[in-house]
């Protein structure tokens, strides 16, 4: 039997930890086990590694017990999360932290308890304050330091906490604490045997004045089907009521007379629906063509692109190739860019796969999280999971097709914390892993994914047309300078867009506005000294919520109330600068009065099923205005939108990144493409003060193929992917000079390295977030690099900076593998 275990913890922290396994305890890896860590704490570890090698040099500690009767890893998630920490630069303790939900990582909480055994030894070894602390604590049994504070008034409370602990008047434990909590139900049974008749005819003489009661138990025979042949069915309790047509209340006399009992059960939290499937939409010529190809490039590649224009039925491709999937015995992961788009595609794909289709996301509790975990781990059965990136972690045994659509999606990235890992690239080396082809499909491929299907690495099938050969929208761009010249613009509306905005309401069709800016407006400022509020934390200005009259930092959450008078002069000229989506709303209803608007963006979306009601609501026409961030412009289906108004396309276009022009076509190409869908062409107006700009004419022609070769052309003269690979360092300190003068250091340290592959540092766009000054250091290195080996190359770096400047203990120093 092995004698020690490697354990992985859900810690920033490299490599592994040893501990000793106990006598008679069997482990495997992948089994979760308790470990002690540092001082006082206990943390959930995986085990990831069995042998018998003794460490060197320090005292093991043991595992004090195990969670699991079996693995909760399947093969080959401890490898994924490897190639995860390995190419995105962080540890695997990070990806441990973020793959598996918070359910099944149990937490410790530090408690103080008295001892019962102390004595003070001599008079005034305790003081008074000590005296009442461990009075208090002696009477609770087990409290926090927290709890002590509060109860005692004392505000300095953890010196004569460890005053006490010294002296061993206090002990210090770690209580357990398992976040998971399994959904339960109610149910109800009859406390006698079921072939005990005498008793029951009792109960029904006894019940003879007591109608309510005799129902339900006539319910309870029923539905349990107690006098039947077979077993009895549970029966539950919100059922028996139901049937029974009686309240709580008669249940509960029911009980206390002995005649019924209630117990716990658990379930699943995602019943069976057991409804009656349809078949896979019938695929137009140009689909089954596509679907024909997606086949042939498979025998040849493991991955393929599935370039289709907006409208052109891409999902009904997937759908039918899902079908094959699961006929196959496999399962399947279709991974989404936003939470919202799993709404509307879960209702169609429900229809087809019924109980067969999972959802994951992160607007779902942790509980419900952890069934579907523990449903993937169960069972081998073929499913198909619909989810954000996170999905992408869960334990699949079987997997055979990945699906990423609107693969060019921003939102696929991880931002922060660690991993920062792109969910799209993730789900390739997935699939690659469990030997499974994958589709990739967008309208707007991003550019390095392009660039790879035309160099023959992916398959490529192309869909150019919309199904029912409706014609792609008509673009109409409106030149905004001109507009306000002439008075042809009403706030941020121009007469062009009002116009047609009637004519379609008029028409019964529907509208959608783009502003991809939330809250009322971006800024407010003083008339008389120019005064612009800013955050305290950060080097932003506060955007102003109208709902609540508050002023918002987006980056830290800092709010202020929005003043009556300018906190700079004292004046009362406080003025709204800008547009945000809730001033768009509150104008639109002004120019429209009495029609019904919702708004889509971070704001109004915030609960689990605000998606939903949003979408449906506009589906169902009791909205037919849908004011949108960029939320709107990412895979929704509607048919009734004839519309689609983008009220400020620079915004987009006038930033200061690499990838900004591939962006703002990708998202103005994505949201003219919900316009006219179902039954004619649509239309899209574009407002800008840059009519010219290359990006505004390539989306006004549709002309993606133009905007690649366009966009190939600038990144191979300056040196960006898909010809090299970008990785930004960040340092971040509390002092500007620190950071400032350390990032010059370890920069200089990087070029001793890398070269000229190293550019910077230099401040980013916003070069103060919560209080931390932030440097930026870009690092390009050839596509074919080593991650691991630079890896490597960073850890020591870094290392020898640490070596040679203190300071650098105190700087948040982390990477950004493919910014995006």
């Amino acid at each position: 039997m092995p004698k020690f275990a490697e354990t992985l913890l859900p810690l920033a922290l490299p490599g592994t930890y040893t501990y000793r396994i106990p006598e008679g305890m069997t482990l495997s890896i992948g089994m979760r086990v308790l470990v002690p860590f540092g001082r006082k704490k206990i943390f959930t570890a995986i085990v990831t590694m069995l042998h018998d090698r003794e460490p060197k040099g320090y005292d093991v500690k043991e595992i004090l017990g195990t969670l699991d009767e079996k693995p909760i890893l399947r093969h080959p998630q401890l490898e994924f999360w490897q190639w995860i920490a390995d190419y995105y630069l962080c540890s695997v303790g990070e990806v441990y932290k973020a793959a598996v939900p918070s359910g099944l990582k149990v937490e410790s909480e530090t408690t103080i308890s008295a001892n019962p055994d102390f004595e003070e030894s001599e008079p005034g070894q305790l003081t008074d304050r000590e005296r009442v602390i461990l009075d208090f604590t002696a009477q609770r049994g087990r409290v926090q330091i927290a709890e002590i504070a509060k109860a005692t008034g004392f505000k300095t409370v953890e010196r004569n906490v460890s005053h006490l602990l010294d002296l061993d008047a206090l002990h210090v434990s770690e209580r357990v604490i398992d976040n998971y909590r399994p959904k339960t139900e109610a149910c109800v049974r009859l406390t006698i045997a079921r072939d005990d008749e005498a008793s029951l005819h009792q109960w029904f003489d006894q019940l003879k004045r007591a109608p309510k009661q005799e129902a339900l138990l006539l319910a309870y025979l029923d539905l349990s089907r107690w006098l039947q042949l077979g077993e009895v069915r549970e029966v539950s309790k919100e059922n028996l009521l139901k049937r029974s047509q009686v309240s709580t209340a008669v249940l509960s006399d029911a009980v206390k007379r002995g005649m019924f009992e209630i117990y716990k059960k658990e379930i699943n939290r995602f019943a069976e629906l057991g409804s009656v499937l349809e078949e896979p939409p019938t695929l137009s010529d140009e689909q089954q063509r596509a679907y024909d190809e997606i086949h042939q490039s498979m025998k040849q590649h493991a991955i393929t692109l599935l370039h289709g224009v907006t409208s052109s039925g891409k999902t009904s491709v997937y759908m039918h190739l899902i079908a094959d999937a699961l006929k196959l015995g496999k399962q399947v992961l279709y991974l989404v860019p936003e939470i919202a788009l799993t709404t509307q595609l879960t209702h169609r794909l429900r229809r087809v796969f019924g109980d067969k289709l999972l959802i994951y996301h992160s607007r779902f509790s942790d509980n419900e999280r952890v069934d579907i975990w523990k449903r993937l781990l169960d069972t081998s059965e073929p499913c198909v999971v619909i989810g954000v990136r996170s999905s992408v972690f869960l334990p699949y045994s079987n997997l055979g097709l990945v699906i990423v659509d609107e693969e060019h999606d921003s939102s696929y990235k991880q931002q922060d914390p660690a991993p920062r890992y792109n969910g799209r690239n993730a789900a390739l080396v997935l699939a690659q892993m469990h030997g499974a082809k994958t589709v990739l499909g967008s309208a707007t491929p991003a550019i390095e994914v392009y660039h790879n299907a035309l160099a023959g690495k992916y398959g490529l099938v192309k869909l150019l047309t919309r199904y029912g050969d409706i014609q792609m929208p008509q673009v109409n761009v409106i030149d905004t300078l001109d507009a306000r010249k002439r008075r042809e613009m009403h706030g941020l509306f121009s007469d062009k867009l009002i116009a047609s905005c009637r004519q379609a309401l008029t028409n019964g069709e529907q509208i959608i506005l783009f502003q991809n800016r939330r809250g009322y407006s971006p800024m407010v400022r003083c008339k008389e000294c120019g005064s612009v509020p800013k955050c305290e934390n950060c080097d932003v200005s506060l955007t102003y919520h109208k709902h609540n009259r508050s002023l918002v930092c987006h980056y830290c959450g800092y709010t202020i109330s929005l003043p009556d008078l300018c906190p700079a002069c004292q004046l009362p000229g406080i003025e709204i600068i800008g547009y945000g989506t809730e001033r768009i709303e509150d104008d639109i209803d002004a120019v429209f009065p009495g029609e019904k608007i919702s708004r889509m963006d971070l704001d109004t979306t915030r609960s689990k099923n605000s998606y939903d009601r949003i979408i449906d609501e506009f589906s169902a026409h009791r909205t037919n205005i849908l004011v949108g961030t960029q939320m709107v412009t990412k895979g929704l289906d509607f048919d009734a939108v004839s519309i689609v108004g983008i009220l400020n396309a620079d915004t987009m276009i006038n930033f200061p990144d690499f990838r900004s022009h591939e962006r703002a076509f990708d998202m103005l190409e994505q949201v003219s493409g919900r316009a006219g869908r179902a039954h004619k062409q649509g239309q899209v107006i574009i407002q800008t003060s840059n009519p010219e700009h290359d990006v505004i004419k390539y989306v006004q022609a549709h002309d993606y193929e133009g905007f690649y070769q366009h966009e190939l052309a600038d990144r191979e003269k300056f040196g960006y992917p898909p010809f090299t690979k970008v990785i930004n360092i960040y340092l971040k300190h509390k002092e500007d000079a620190t950071v400032g003068e350390l990032a010059v250091r370890y920069s200089n340290l990087l070029r001793q390295v890398f070269g000229t592959r190293v550019l910077g540092p230099m401040a980013p766009f916003v070069a103060r977030v919560q209080n931390m000054y932030i440097r930026q250091i870009t690092l390009k290195m050839e596509t074919m690099a080593s991650m691991a080996k630079v890896k490597t190359i960073l850890r020591n770096l870094y290392e020898q900076m640490l070596a040679a400047d203190a300071r650098m203990k105190s700087v948040r120093l982390y990477y950004d593998v493919d910014p995006v």
